[in-house]
Protein backbone atom coordinates (compact mmCIF):
# COMPACT_ATOMS: atom_id res chain seq x y z
CA UNK A 1 0.00 0.00 0.00
CA UNK A 2 0.56 3.79 -0.86
CA UNK A 3 2.02 5.33 2.23
CA UNK A 4 -1.02 7.79 3.46
CA UNK A 5 -0.92 11.46 2.20
CA UNK A 6 -0.96 13.31 5.13
CA UNK A 7 -2.11 17.06 4.40
CA UNK A 8 -0.46 19.24 7.13
CA UNK A 9 0.17 22.86 7.28
CA UNK A 10 1.80 24.79 10.15
CA UNK A 11 0.10 25.86 13.13
CA UNK A 12 -1.88 29.32 12.66
CA UNK A 13 0.08 31.31 15.17
CA UNK A 14 2.97 30.14 12.93
CA UNK A 15 1.34 30.57 9.61
CA UNK A 16 0.52 34.01 10.22
CA UNK A 17 4.08 35.47 10.14
CA UNK A 18 6.09 32.54 8.43
CA UNK A 19 7.09 32.68 4.93
CA UNK A 20 6.67 29.85 2.59
CA UNK A 21 10.00 28.30 3.24
CA UNK A 22 10.21 28.34 6.92
CA UNK A 23 6.80 26.21 6.23
CA UNK A 24 8.15 23.85 4.16
CA UNK A 25 10.94 23.41 6.67
CA UNK A 26 8.70 22.70 9.50
CA UNK A 27 6.77 20.15 8.04
CA UNK A 28 8.48 17.75 5.17
CA UNK A 29 6.84 16.88 1.65
CA UNK A 30 3.51 15.06 3.44
CA UNK A 31 3.47 12.17 0.50
CA UNK A 32 7.25 11.04 2.15
CA UNK A 33 5.04 10.75 5.83
CA UNK A 34 3.25 7.27 6.47
CA UNK A 35 1.90 7.75 9.92
CA UNK A 36 -0.38 11.21 11.58
CA UNK A 37 -0.85 12.62 14.76
CA UNK A 38 -4.48 13.24 15.92
CA UNK A 39 -3.67 16.84 15.88
CA UNK A 40 -2.05 17.05 12.63
CA UNK A 41 -4.43 14.86 10.74
CA UNK A 42 -7.23 17.08 12.06
CA UNK A 43 -5.44 19.71 10.19
CA UNK A 44 -4.63 18.07 7.13
CA UNK A 45 -8.28 16.76 6.89
CA UNK A 46 -9.43 20.70 6.78
CA UNK A 47 -6.52 21.97 4.57
CA UNK A 48 -7.40 19.17 1.99
CA UNK A 49 -10.00 20.80 -0.08
CA UNK A 50 -9.10 24.47 1.56
CA UNK A 51 -9.36 25.30 -2.14
CA UNK A 52 -12.99 25.08 -2.39
CA UNK A 53 -13.92 27.52 0.61
CA UNK A 54 -11.31 30.12 0.02
CA UNK A 55 -12.10 31.11 -3.11
CA UNK A 56 -9.51 29.61 -5.85
CA UNK A 57 -9.10 30.04 -9.37
CA UNK A 58 -9.63 26.00 -10.51
CA UNK A 59 -13.24 25.99 -8.56
CA UNK A 60 -14.40 29.60 -9.65
CA UNK A 61 -12.98 29.54 -13.40
CA UNK A 62 -13.28 25.82 -14.25
CA UNK A 63 -16.24 25.12 -11.90
CA UNK A 64 -18.64 27.75 -10.65
CA UNK A 65 -18.12 30.16 -13.81
CA UNK A 66 -20.56 27.60 -16.01
CA UNK A 67 -22.83 26.41 -13.21
CA UNK A 68 -24.18 28.03 -10.07
CA UNK A 69 -23.08 31.78 -11.02
CA UNK A 70 -25.21 30.81 -14.31
CA UNK A 71 -28.27 28.91 -12.72
CA UNK A 72 -29.17 31.61 -10.48
CA UNK A 73 -27.81 34.39 -12.40
CA UNK A 74 -25.97 35.89 -10.37
CA UNK A 75 -23.78 36.79 -13.02
CA UNK A 76 -24.15 37.58 -16.95
CA UNK A 77 -22.76 35.80 -19.59
CA UNK A 78 -23.36 35.17 -23.23
CA UNK A 79 -25.36 32.49 -24.31
CA UNK A 80 -24.07 29.41 -25.80
CA UNK A 81 -24.95 25.91 -26.66
CA UNK A 82 -24.94 23.19 -23.81
CA UNK A 83 -24.40 25.76 -21.18
CA UNK A 84 -26.64 23.79 -19.21
CA UNK A 85 -24.59 20.54 -19.30
CA UNK A 86 -22.12 20.95 -16.68
CA UNK A 87 -18.36 20.63 -17.81
CA UNK A 88 -16.94 17.24 -17.59
CA UNK A 89 -13.57 18.87 -15.49
CA UNK A 90 -15.81 20.78 -13.42
CA UNK A 91 -17.08 17.63 -12.00
CA UNK A 92 -14.97 15.29 -11.87
CA UNK A 93 -12.54 17.92 -10.04
CA UNK A 94 -14.88 18.63 -6.82
CA UNK A 95 -15.55 14.90 -6.98
CA UNK A 96 -12.05 14.09 -6.31
CA UNK A 97 -11.44 16.47 -4.12
CA UNK A 98 -14.46 15.50 -2.23
CA UNK A 99 -13.25 11.78 -1.78
CA UNK A 100 -9.51 12.96 -1.39
CA UNK A 101 -11.35 15.21 1.66
CA UNK A 102 -13.03 12.09 2.80
CA UNK A 103 -10.29 9.68 3.00
CA UNK A 104 -8.73 12.25 4.94
CA UNK A 105 -11.13 12.08 7.74
CA UNK A 106 -11.32 8.50 7.50
CA UNK A 107 -7.96 8.21 8.39
CA UNK A 108 -8.32 10.77 11.16
CA UNK A 109 -11.31 8.90 12.31
CA UNK A 110 -9.15 5.58 12.74
CA UNK A 111 -6.54 7.68 14.40
CA UNK A 112 -9.09 8.50 16.56
CA UNK A 113 -10.60 4.91 17.28
CA UNK A 114 -7.35 3.88 17.91
CA UNK A 115 -6.17 5.83 20.26
CA UNK A 116 -6.93 4.97 23.84
CA UNK A 117 -10.17 5.50 25.90
CA UNK A 118 -8.12 8.24 28.00
CA UNK A 119 -7.33 10.02 24.93
CA UNK A 120 -10.27 10.03 23.00
CA UNK A 121 -12.16 11.72 26.22
CA UNK A 122 -9.42 13.67 26.37
CA UNK A 123 -9.50 14.75 22.62
CA UNK A 124 -13.02 14.68 21.82
CA UNK A 125 -13.42 18.04 20.85
CA UNK A 126 -11.13 17.11 17.73
CA UNK A 127 -13.55 14.55 16.48
CA UNK A 128 -16.52 17.11 17.16
CA UNK A 129 -15.35 19.41 14.95
CA UNK A 130 -13.75 17.14 12.36
CA UNK A 131 -17.32 15.80 12.20
CA UNK A 132 -19.06 19.11 11.65
CA UNK A 133 -17.21 20.40 9.06
CA UNK A 134 -17.06 16.68 7.33
CA UNK A 135 -21.37 17.32 7.58
CA UNK A 136 -20.57 21.40 5.91
CA UNK A 137 -19.38 19.77 2.30
CA UNK A 138 -21.34 16.56 2.77
CA UNK A 139 -23.96 18.38 2.48
CA UNK A 140 -23.07 20.64 -0.01
CA UNK A 141 -22.07 17.04 -2.18
CA UNK A 142 -25.43 15.98 -1.97
CA UNK A 143 -26.99 19.06 -2.81
CA UNK A 144 -24.96 18.43 -6.12
CA UNK A 145 -25.60 14.93 -7.10
CA UNK A 146 -28.30 13.22 -4.46
CA UNK A 147 -26.90 9.86 -3.54
CA UNK A 148 -23.31 9.40 -3.11
CA UNK A 149 -21.08 7.26 -2.11
CA UNK A 150 -20.56 7.90 1.45
CA UNK A 151 -20.68 5.30 4.15
CA UNK A 152 -18.39 3.14 2.66
CA UNK A 153 -16.36 5.67 0.84
CA UNK A 154 -12.64 6.64 1.75
CA UNK A 155 -11.93 3.03 3.59
CA UNK A 156 -8.69 2.47 1.81
CA UNK A 157 -6.20 2.85 4.91
CA UNK A 158 -9.02 0.51 6.85
CA UNK A 159 -9.47 -2.02 4.06
CA UNK A 160 -4.97 -2.14 4.12
CA UNK A 161 -5.53 -0.62 0.71
CA UNK A 162 -7.77 -3.66 -0.81
CA UNK A 163 -9.10 -1.83 -3.91
CA UNK A 164 -11.67 -4.41 -4.43
CA UNK A 165 -12.92 -4.40 -1.05
CA UNK A 166 -12.50 -0.59 -1.26
CA UNK A 167 -15.35 0.67 -3.78
CA UNK A 168 -18.20 1.84 -1.81
CA UNK A 169 -22.08 1.58 -2.53
CA UNK A 170 -23.58 4.90 -2.61
CA UNK A 171 -25.61 5.93 0.61
CA UNK A 172 -29.24 6.89 -0.21
CA UNK A 173 -29.13 10.94 0.20
CA UNK A 174 -32.00 10.89 2.52
CA UNK A 175 -30.15 8.93 5.00
CA UNK A 176 -27.53 10.75 4.67
CA UNK A 177 -28.94 14.15 5.72
CA UNK A 178 -30.97 12.00 8.22
CA UNK A 179 -27.51 10.88 9.86
CA UNK A 180 -25.87 14.18 9.70
CA UNK A 181 -29.14 16.24 11.40
CA UNK A 182 -28.79 13.38 14.46
CA UNK A 183 -25.09 14.28 14.93
CA UNK A 184 -25.69 17.69 14.77
CA UNK A 185 -28.49 17.34 17.25
CA UNK A 186 -25.96 15.37 18.86
CA UNK A 187 -23.16 17.83 18.67
CA UNK A 188 -25.37 20.78 20.00
CA UNK A 189 -26.20 18.93 23.53
CA UNK A 190 -22.74 17.27 24.00
CA UNK A 191 -20.74 20.93 23.21
CA UNK A 192 -22.86 22.52 26.11
CA UNK A 193 -21.35 20.71 28.68
CA UNK A 194 -17.89 19.46 27.22
CA UNK A 195 -14.88 19.88 28.90
CA UNK A 196 -11.39 20.70 27.54
CA UNK A 197 -8.53 20.43 29.44
CA UNK A 198 -6.21 23.96 29.08
CA UNK A 199 -3.13 22.25 27.47
CA UNK A 200 -5.74 20.36 24.84
CA UNK A 201 -7.39 23.29 24.47
CA UNK A 202 -4.22 25.29 23.32
CA UNK A 203 -3.51 22.17 21.10
CA UNK A 204 -6.92 22.70 19.41
CA UNK A 205 -6.65 26.19 18.68
CA UNK A 206 -3.14 26.02 17.17
CA UNK A 207 -4.47 22.98 14.68
CA UNK A 208 -8.08 24.53 13.97
CA UNK A 209 -8.05 26.28 11.05
CA UNK A 210 -11.65 26.87 10.70
CA UNK A 211 -12.58 28.82 14.55
CA UNK A 212 -8.87 29.22 16.19
CA UNK A 213 -10.23 26.95 19.03
CA UNK A 214 -13.14 29.13 19.93
CA UNK A 215 -15.38 26.62 21.52
CA UNK A 216 -18.66 29.02 21.15
CA UNK A 217 -17.79 29.37 17.51
CA UNK A 218 -18.43 25.65 16.93
CA UNK A 219 -21.52 25.69 18.68
CA UNK A 220 -22.87 28.16 16.92
CA UNK A 221 -21.29 26.43 13.67
CA UNK A 222 -23.19 23.60 14.69
CA UNK A 223 -26.26 24.68 15.22
CA UNK A 224 -26.48 26.84 12.44
CA UNK A 225 -25.54 24.51 9.90
CA UNK A 226 -28.41 22.35 10.94
CA UNK A 227 -30.64 24.96 10.56
CA UNK A 228 -29.46 25.12 7.24
CA UNK A 229 -30.55 21.68 6.88
CA UNK A 230 -33.28 21.56 8.33
CA UNK A 231 -34.64 24.74 6.48
CA UNK A 232 -33.29 22.44 3.14
CA UNK A 233 -35.76 19.35 3.97
CA UNK A 234 -38.62 21.72 5.34
CA UNK A 235 -40.85 21.16 2.31
CA UNK A 236 -40.12 16.75 2.45
CA UNK A 237 -42.90 15.22 4.17
CA UNK A 238 -40.93 12.41 5.72
CA UNK A 239 -38.84 14.84 7.91
CA UNK A 240 -41.45 17.88 8.37
CA UNK A 241 -41.99 17.67 12.16
CA UNK A 242 -38.56 16.69 12.67
CA UNK A 243 -38.71 20.27 11.23
CA UNK A 244 -40.79 21.94 13.05
CA UNK A 245 -39.78 20.69 16.48
CA UNK A 246 -36.01 20.98 16.29
CA UNK A 247 -36.67 24.67 14.32
CA UNK A 248 -38.48 25.48 17.72
CA UNK A 249 -36.00 24.12 19.86
CA UNK A 250 -33.24 25.83 18.19
CA UNK A 251 -34.95 29.25 18.13
CA UNK A 252 -36.64 29.49 21.15
CA UNK A 253 -33.78 27.88 23.26
CA UNK A 254 -30.82 30.41 22.36
CA UNK A 255 -28.39 29.70 25.08
CA UNK A 256 -28.67 26.04 25.10
CA UNK A 257 -28.48 26.24 20.72
CA UNK A 258 -26.35 29.23 20.19
CA UNK A 259 -26.21 30.14 16.27
CA UNK A 260 -25.01 32.94 14.83
CA UNK A 261 -26.38 36.57 15.90
CA UNK A 262 -23.87 39.16 14.02
CA UNK A 263 -21.06 38.50 11.67
CA UNK A 264 -18.38 39.07 14.44
CA UNK A 265 -19.46 35.02 14.76
CA UNK A 266 -19.35 34.22 11.12
CA UNK A 267 -17.66 30.89 10.43
CA UNK A 268 -15.01 31.32 7.84
CA UNK A 269 -11.86 30.68 6.79
CA UNK A 270 -9.58 34.09 7.24
CA UNK A 271 -6.73 35.42 5.59
CA UNK A 272 -3.81 36.71 8.01
CA UNK A 273 -1.04 36.91 5.37
CA UNK A 274 -0.22 37.03 1.50
CA UNK A 275 3.09 34.65 2.38
CA UNK A 276 1.16 31.42 3.44
CA UNK A 277 -0.42 28.22 1.64
CA UNK A 278 -3.69 29.23 2.67
CA UNK A 279 -4.45 32.49 0.34
CA UNK A 280 -7.32 33.94 -1.96
CA UNK A 281 -4.62 35.10 -4.89
CA UNK A 282 -6.82 32.55 -7.03
CA UNK A 283 -10.20 34.74 -6.94
CA UNK A 284 -8.99 37.42 -9.01
CA UNK A 285 -8.02 35.19 -12.59
CA UNK A 286 -11.04 32.79 -11.07
CA UNK A 287 -13.87 34.92 -11.10
CA UNK A 288 -12.49 37.56 -13.84
CA UNK A 289 -10.84 35.55 -16.34
CA UNK A 290 -13.48 35.38 -19.43
CA UNK A 291 -15.73 37.75 -18.18
CA UNK A 292 -16.80 35.72 -15.20
CA UNK A 293 -17.74 38.62 -13.21
CA UNK A 294 -20.00 40.42 -15.44
CA UNK A 295 -23.28 41.65 -13.55
CA UNK A 296 -26.86 40.50 -14.55
CA UNK A 297 -29.08 42.40 -15.15
CA UNK A 298 -31.79 41.01 -12.98
CA UNK A 299 -29.84 41.34 -9.52
CA UNK A 300 -27.88 44.61 -10.69
CA UNK A 301 -31.70 46.18 -11.28
CA UNK A 302 -33.00 45.33 -8.28
CA UNK A 303 -29.96 46.63 -6.12
CA UNK A 304 -30.30 49.77 -8.70
CA UNK A 305 -34.05 50.68 -8.57
CA UNK A 306 -34.14 50.03 -4.88
CA UNK A 307 -31.07 52.15 -3.84
CA UNK A 308 -29.90 49.00 -2.25
CA UNK A 309 -27.07 50.50 -0.19
CA UNK A 310 -24.71 46.62 -1.07
CA UNK A 311 -24.26 48.10 -4.67
CA UNK A 312 -21.37 50.66 -4.39
CA UNK A 313 -19.45 48.11 -2.49
CA UNK A 314 -20.94 44.93 -4.53
CA UNK A 315 -20.53 45.92 -8.32
CA UNK A 316 -18.87 48.59 -10.12
CA UNK A 317 -20.02 50.77 -13.16
CA UNK A 318 -18.45 49.64 -16.76
CA UNK A 319 -14.84 50.85 -17.81
CA UNK A 320 -14.93 52.97 -21.36
CA UNK A 321 -11.48 53.97 -22.20
CA UNK A 322 -10.03 53.16 -18.44
CA UNK A 323 -12.36 55.53 -16.76
CA UNK A 324 -15.47 54.22 -14.87
CA UNK A 325 -18.66 55.68 -16.40
CA UNK A 326 -21.74 56.67 -14.64
CA UNK A 327 -24.31 53.87 -15.61
CA UNK A 328 -25.13 50.66 -14.14
CA UNK A 329 -25.79 47.88 -16.65
CA UNK A 330 -26.59 44.20 -16.39
CA UNK A 331 -26.85 41.38 -18.99
CA UNK A 332 -30.22 40.84 -20.09
CA UNK A 333 -30.04 36.83 -20.00
CA UNK A 334 -33.11 36.67 -22.56
CA UNK A 335 -31.33 39.29 -24.79
CA UNK A 336 -29.95 38.55 -28.12
CA UNK A 337 -26.24 37.50 -28.87
CA UNK A 338 -24.81 40.06 -30.45
CA UNK A 339 -26.54 42.70 -27.59
CA UNK A 340 -24.88 40.76 -25.11
CA UNK A 341 -21.60 40.71 -26.98
CA UNK A 342 -22.19 44.35 -27.25
CA UNK A 343 -21.86 45.58 -23.81
CA UNK A 344 -19.02 43.30 -23.08
CA UNK A 345 -17.01 44.84 -26.05
CA UNK A 346 -17.92 48.89 -25.49
CA UNK A 347 -16.57 48.31 -21.75
CA UNK A 348 -20.34 49.34 -20.76
CA UNK A 349 -21.54 46.32 -18.70
CA UNK A 350 -21.22 46.51 -15.17
CA UNK A 351 -19.05 43.74 -12.79
CA UNK A 352 -18.49 42.76 -9.51
CA UNK A 353 -16.30 45.00 -7.32
CA UNK A 354 -12.51 44.20 -7.91
CA UNK A 355 -11.74 45.93 -4.46
CA UNK A 356 -14.43 44.13 -2.53
CA UNK A 357 -14.22 40.56 -4.60
CA UNK A 358 -11.85 39.37 -6.80
CA UNK A 359 -8.59 41.57 -5.89
CA UNK A 360 -9.32 41.53 -2.10
CA UNK A 361 -6.63 39.78 -1.16
CA UNK A 362 -7.95 39.36 2.16
CA UNK A 363 -11.37 37.84 1.11
CA UNK A 364 -12.37 34.81 3.49
CA UNK A 365 -13.41 31.67 3.07
CA UNK A 366 -16.89 31.85 3.54
CA UNK A 367 -19.10 28.70 5.01
CA UNK A 368 -21.93 30.65 7.15
CA UNK A 369 -22.58 33.72 8.15
CA UNK A 370 -25.71 35.78 10.20
CA UNK A 371 -27.25 36.75 7.50
CA UNK A 372 -28.07 33.74 5.80
CA UNK A 373 -29.04 32.71 9.65
CA UNK A 374 -31.56 35.58 9.97
CA UNK A 375 -32.95 34.81 6.53
CA UNK A 376 -33.24 30.94 7.82
CA UNK A 377 -35.17 32.15 10.82
CA UNK A 378 -37.13 34.50 9.10
CA UNK A 379 -38.30 31.82 7.03
CA UNK A 380 -39.02 29.07 9.62
CA UNK A 381 -41.24 32.32 11.60
CA UNK A 382 -42.87 33.11 8.85
CA UNK A 383 -44.10 28.87 8.25
CA UNK A 384 -44.99 29.09 11.75
CA UNK A 385 -47.24 32.13 11.34
CA UNK A 386 -45.42 34.28 13.66
CA UNK A 387 -45.47 37.33 11.31
CA UNK A 388 -43.82 40.15 13.38
CA UNK A 389 -40.84 37.96 14.70
CA UNK A 390 -40.45 36.59 10.62
CA UNK A 391 -39.93 40.64 9.88
CA UNK A 392 -37.53 41.39 12.40
CA UNK A 393 -35.23 38.87 11.53
CA UNK A 394 -36.15 39.44 7.18
CA UNK A 395 -35.05 43.47 8.44
CA UNK A 396 -32.07 42.26 10.86
CA UNK A 397 -30.58 40.08 7.57
CA UNK A 398 -30.80 42.86 5.38
CA UNK A 399 -29.13 45.10 7.63
CA UNK A 400 -26.66 42.14 8.31
CA UNK A 401 -25.89 41.13 4.93
CA UNK A 402 -24.88 45.22 4.34
CA UNK A 403 -22.67 45.34 7.05
CA UNK A 404 -20.85 41.74 6.25
CA UNK A 405 -20.18 43.14 2.31
CA UNK A 406 -18.45 46.96 3.67
CA UNK A 407 -16.58 44.82 5.93
CA UNK A 408 -15.17 42.84 3.44
CA UNK A 409 -14.46 46.10 1.36
CA UNK A 410 -12.84 47.42 4.58
CA UNK A 411 -10.03 44.83 4.67
CA UNK A 412 -9.20 44.73 0.98
CA UNK A 413 -5.99 45.45 0.28
CA UNK A 414 -7.00 46.78 -2.79
CA UNK A 415 -8.93 50.32 -4.44
CA UNK A 416 -8.61 49.79 -7.83
CA UNK A 417 -12.31 50.13 -7.68
CA UNK A 418 -14.38 53.69 -7.30
CA UNK A 419 -14.16 55.52 -3.46
CA UNK A 420 -17.49 54.74 -1.88
CA UNK A 421 -19.61 56.04 1.17
CA UNK A 422 -19.91 54.00 4.54
CA UNK A 423 -23.54 53.12 4.63
CA UNK A 424 -25.98 54.62 7.46
CA UNK A 425 -28.38 53.34 9.18
CA UNK A 426 -31.01 55.48 7.43
CA UNK A 427 -29.85 53.85 4.01
CA UNK A 428 -31.00 50.78 5.31
CA UNK A 429 -34.60 51.56 6.65
CA UNK A 430 -35.12 53.66 3.41
CA UNK A 431 -34.03 50.22 1.13
CA UNK A 432 -36.34 48.22 3.33
CA UNK A 433 -39.42 50.66 2.36
CA UNK A 434 -39.07 50.41 -1.17
CA UNK A 435 -42.04 48.88 -2.75
CA UNK A 436 -40.00 45.74 -3.83
CA UNK A 437 -38.20 45.29 -0.26
CA UNK A 438 -40.70 46.16 2.39
CA UNK A 439 -42.38 43.46 4.28
CA UNK A 440 -45.35 44.98 4.97
CA UNK A 441 -46.35 45.83 1.62
CA UNK A 442 -46.36 42.44 0.80
CA UNK A 443 -50.04 40.91 0.91
CA UNK A 444 -49.39 37.14 1.41
CA UNK A 445 -47.07 34.22 2.78
CA UNK A 446 -46.08 33.65 -0.63
CA UNK A 447 -45.47 37.45 -1.17
CA UNK A 448 -42.96 37.56 2.29
CA UNK A 449 -41.18 34.25 1.42
CA UNK A 450 -40.27 35.95 -2.19
CA UNK A 451 -38.98 39.01 0.02
CA UNK A 452 -36.55 36.36 1.90
CA UNK A 453 -35.83 34.48 -0.83
CA UNK A 454 -34.53 37.76 -3.02
CA UNK A 455 -32.41 38.94 -0.11
CA UNK A 456 -30.71 35.96 0.25
CA UNK A 457 -29.91 35.43 -3.44
CA UNK A 458 -28.49 38.88 -3.44
CA UNK A 459 -26.51 38.08 -0.45
CA UNK A 460 -25.02 35.09 -1.56
CA UNK A 461 -24.50 35.91 -5.26
CA UNK A 462 -20.96 34.38 -6.65
CA UNK A 463 -20.18 34.46 -2.53
CA UNK A 464 -22.22 31.28 -2.03
CA UNK A 465 -22.72 30.40 -5.06
CA UNK A 466 -23.47 26.43 -4.09
CA UNK A 467 -25.88 27.37 -1.38
CA UNK A 468 -27.53 29.87 -3.85
CA UNK A 469 -28.48 27.29 -6.65
CA UNK A 470 -29.61 24.86 -3.91
CA UNK A 471 -32.11 27.59 -2.28
CA UNK A 472 -32.91 28.78 -5.81
CA UNK A 473 -34.04 25.15 -6.49
CA UNK A 474 -35.35 24.32 -3.45
CA UNK A 475 -37.45 27.78 -2.74
CA UNK A 476 -37.95 28.77 -6.62
CA UNK A 477 -37.82 32.24 -6.07
CA UNK A 478 -36.65 34.64 -7.10
CA UNK A 479 -38.62 34.06 -10.17
CA UNK A 480 -36.43 33.82 -13.08
CA UNK A 481 -36.21 33.12 -16.62
CA UNK A 482 -33.67 31.21 -18.72
CA UNK A 483 -33.22 30.98 -22.65
CA UNK A 484 -34.08 27.95 -24.56
CA UNK A 485 -31.63 26.68 -25.87
CA UNK A 486 -32.51 24.42 -28.42
CA UNK A 487 -29.54 23.46 -29.78
CA UNK A 488 -29.04 20.88 -26.89
CA UNK A 489 -31.63 18.05 -25.03
CA UNK A 490 -30.95 20.16 -21.58
CA UNK A 491 -32.76 23.44 -22.64
CA UNK A 492 -32.70 24.46 -19.56
CA UNK A 493 -30.77 24.33 -16.14
CA UNK A 494 -30.48 20.65 -14.93
CA UNK A 495 -31.55 19.95 -11.34
CA UNK A 496 -28.58 18.02 -10.22
CA UNK A 497 -25.18 17.36 -11.51
CA UNK A 498 -24.54 14.05 -13.13
CA UNK A 499 -21.53 11.39 -11.31
CA UNK A 500 -18.48 12.23 -12.60
CA UNK A 501 -17.51 9.24 -15.34
CA UNK A 502 -14.73 7.92 -13.18
CA UNK A 503 -17.24 5.94 -11.18
CA UNK A 504 -18.77 3.90 -14.17
CA UNK A 505 -14.69 2.90 -14.83
CA UNK A 506 -13.94 2.25 -11.13
CA UNK A 507 -17.07 1.69 -9.38
CA UNK A 508 -19.74 0.20 -11.99
CA UNK A 509 -21.44 -2.13 -10.17
CA UNK A 510 -22.40 0.33 -7.97
CA UNK A 511 -22.76 2.66 -9.88
CA UNK A 512 -25.58 0.26 -11.55
CA UNK A 513 -27.62 0.52 -9.47
CA UNK A 514 -28.27 4.14 -9.18
CA UNK A 515 -27.89 4.41 -12.98
CA UNK A 516 -31.24 5.02 -13.14
CA UNK A 517 -30.97 8.48 -11.03
CA UNK A 518 -28.48 9.59 -13.46
CA UNK A 519 -30.06 12.04 -15.01
CA UNK A 520 -29.77 16.18 -14.88
CA UNK A 521 -33.21 16.67 -14.18
CA UNK A 522 -33.51 13.57 -11.31
CA UNK A 523 -34.55 16.35 -8.93
CA UNK A 524 -32.65 16.21 -5.19
CA UNK A 525 -34.80 14.80 -2.39
CA UNK A 526 -35.60 17.83 -1.08
CA UNK A 527 -36.23 19.69 -4.52
CA UNK A 528 -40.46 19.28 -4.26
CA UNK A 529 -41.64 22.35 -4.88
Amino acid sequence: MKKLIIILISMVTIVASCNKETFEEYYPDPSKISSSTLEKQFTGMMNSNVNWVVPDYWNYFVVLRITANRWTQSIGWINTGSQYVPGGAAVAGRWNSYYNFLSQYKVFEDIYNSASEREQRDKRIFMIAATIYLHYHTQQTVDLHGDIPWSEAGMMSQTGGDYVRSRPAYDNAEDIYTKMLDDLKAFATELNTLEVMPGILTGFRTHDIVNKGDLDKWKRYSNSLRLRMLARVSGVPAFQARVVTEVAEILNNPATYPVLEDNSHNIQINIFSQDTPIHSRGFRTGLEDWDGNLAGKVMLDHLVTNNDPRLRVLFQPGRVDDEFIDEWVGVDPLALESTQQALITTGTVSRYNWSTLSRNQFFPGVIINAAEVDFLKAEALLAAGQDPQAKAYYEKGVASSVDFYYGLRAISNNNESPEYEPYTEAEIAAYLAQDDVSWDNATSAAEKLNLIATQKWIHFNVVQPNENWAEYRRLKLPQLSFWVDNSDPQSQPPSRWQYSDSEQTYNEANYNAVRGKDTYNTKIFWDVR
